[in-house]
């Protein structure tokens, strides 16, 4: 069981770095860094957040097989490697950010991650490759340089059945967002033991991820309407897909997300204010963890019941707190309680 903390390039480098140290100081196992278009680039930062840190493991949440070809990841990511003393991860999905922008077509994603994490595998052992793949091809090639380790670790990021069912095939460690419900864990570890068995892998291989917005506060609806932004905006995109969310009564209705139907994912959440009112306190607790200390506490016990092994959080702000508040009472003072038994 490991808190690790994700952050974006939104803000400037030293507050990323204090973040950093803010995160190994309270008991955060790793630092994830999203491969964002257009913020800060997620290897120059990364890089520099393993200069001013000493234990927390370093990946990218996540990357994905179309923006940059696994070749140029695998160089990347051994080159990490080597700068942090082998505290490098590898995180990678479907992607979406900037594809619009730069005229990329996701084709068959759980295809083209599947044939990424090959590719880069083979990279990383220092083999000659030469891979022709549906979605990924490389021509004779290999790295210039020995990476010092092998066997980084590969977590793949996938919020649908396809593809969690291959991640639970080849992956190190499944990351599902949004995933804040038992019944949604539940479902999703049933899913990844499901594509480990077809693959002869024990389901127990795959470290299970719940990558949550989190948001702590003096009362739990400070910390709740903090998040219901993106609550509305996850509901009504449609990009991830639950699958106990319907049977839970956890979706918006149809004819309120309509007119949202083509906005832009560069647009973030501000478009979805008029869904605040449909968007309950149920919903923000299936989808986030929001609360006051004892509330979120609770919630992430029943969650590690259910089977997480990790949190991922993405800290908020509450009224009259900062996100440094909540990364902080997160670290010290909620995680323990969770890990001694809520």
């Amino acid at each position: 069981m490991s808190l690790e903390l994700l952050m974006l390039g939104n803000v400037p480098i030293p507050q990323m770095i204090e973040r950093a140290k803010l995160a190994e100081a309270n008991g955060y196992q790793a630092l994830w860094v999203a491969d964002e278009r257009f913020y800060r680039e997620v290897y120059s930062l990364l890089a520099v957040l393993a200069q001013h840190t000493r234990t927390v493991k370093l990946g990218t949440c996540v990357t994905d097989p179309f923006a940059r070809h696994p070749a140029l990841t695998a160089m990347a990511i051994a080159t990490l490697d080597e700068i942090s003393n082998q505290r490098a991860m590898l995180g990678i999905g479907a992607g979406i950010s900037g594809f619009a922008e730069l005229g990329i077509v996701r084709k068959k994603p759980a295809v083209a991650i599947r044939e990424a994490i090959q590719v880069i595998r083979q990279l990383l052992k220092g083999e000659a490759v030469d891979f022709h793949g549906d979605v990924v091809n490389f021509t004779n090639g290999k790295l210039s340089f020995t990476p010092v380790r092998a066997d980084i670790p590969v977590y793949v990021a996938s919020n649908g059945p396809l593809g969690q069912r291959m991640t639970g095939g080849v992956a190190d460690g499944a990351i599902m967002e949004g995933c804040g419900s038992v019944e949604e864990v539940r479902a999703f570890r049933a899913v990844l033991a499901e594509g480990a068995r077809k693959k002869g892998r024990d389901p127990g291989a795959v470290k299970v991820v719940a990558r949550l917005n989190a948001c702590i506060g003096s009362d739990g609806k400070s910390a709740r309407d903090a998040l219901r932004p993106g609550v509305a905006r996850l509901l009504a995109a449609g990009r991830l897909k639950f699958m106990t969310a319907e049977a839970c009564g956890l979706t918006l209705p149809a004819e309120a997300t309509a007119p949202l139907a083509n906005v832009p994912y560069a647009a973030g959440a501000a478009p979805y204010a008029p869904l605040l009112p449909l968007v309950t306190d149920r919903h923000v607790d299936a989808f986030t963890l929001a609360g006051t200390a004892d509330e979120v506490a609770d919630h992430m016990f029943a969650l590690k019941g259910a089977g997480v092994d990790s949190f991922l959080i993405m800290p908020f702000a509450a009224a009259g707190r900062t996100a440094e508040d909540t990364l902080v009472e997160m670290g010290a003072t909620v995680f323990p309680r969770v890990l001694k038994g809520g």
